[in-house]
């Protein structure tokens, strides 16, 4: 299990000029998201994200950090969060956060493809297309990449994934050098394409997540 260091940042043009002569490209791809909690909005209250990409399942959900790592500028402009990707361990977690849900011996079991989705009510709220390039600084252990969803939001990630426990600091002021490479400015945090999305989609459950100051 990983966790998933990442800075946000809007992108341009020039950007990509910059990306092109200082990193290497790696892959240009789309992917279709599918997003998934029941109609209590418990993962998401509980700032846990199940998605389903590509027929692949993932599980970001919140991870503690050193105290450190946020009393700065880099800290407080990145996202930290545990990235799942075994379906069991998924499920788990799942369990874990929803108290109410199907149990019982005629309750779909966890190993039946896709059962476990109507066991936990959870149903797909949100979905969208992504076309994405993809950077990567070597030296650093740095990716980048620049993302277009097909509702009309650009935004780029500096990601560095660290083994749970590993050193989130160090993942930040790497992050913070790409950033500077990049001539990113400012100390503001960028908004992610589910937080967009969710504003202009999905106005009631977007309120609910700031009410929480989830998002």
């Amino acid at each position: 299990m990983s966790v998933e260091v990442e800075r946000k940042f809007l992108w341009n043009a020039d950007t990509l000029k910059t990306l092109e002569k200082i990193g290497v490209a790696v892959t240009q791809c789309q992917f279709h998201d599918k997003y998934f909690d029941n109609p209590q909005f418990d993962l998401t209250l509980a700032d846990t994200w199940l998605r389903e990409r590509e027929g692949r399942w993932e599980l970001k959900c919140p991870t503690l950090f050193e105290r450190t790592a946020k009393s700065n500028v880099a800290g407080e402009l990145c996202t930290r969060y545990k990235e799942i990707t075994n379906l069991s361990e998924i499920q788990l977690k799942v369990k874990e956060v929803i108290k109410d849900y199907e149990d019982g011996e005629r309750g779909p079991s966890l190993q039946e493809e896709d059962a476990w989705l109507q066991r936990f009510q959870l149903v797909c709220f949100a979905e969208f297309t992504t076309i994405r390039r993809s950077f990567v600084f070597e030296e650093e252990g740095v990716r980048v990449d620049l993302d277009q969803a097909d509702f009309g939001y650009s935004v780029g990630e500096i990601e560095v994934l660290v083994p749970e426990g590993g050193d989130v600091k160090s993942a930040l002021g790497r992050i913070e050098r790409t950033a500077q490479k990049l001539g990113l400015t400012g100390n503001q945090r960028i908004r992610g394409k589910m937080d967009v999305f969710l504003e202009r989609n999905l106005p009631e459950h977007y309120a609910k997540l700031l009410r929480e100051h989830v998002l």
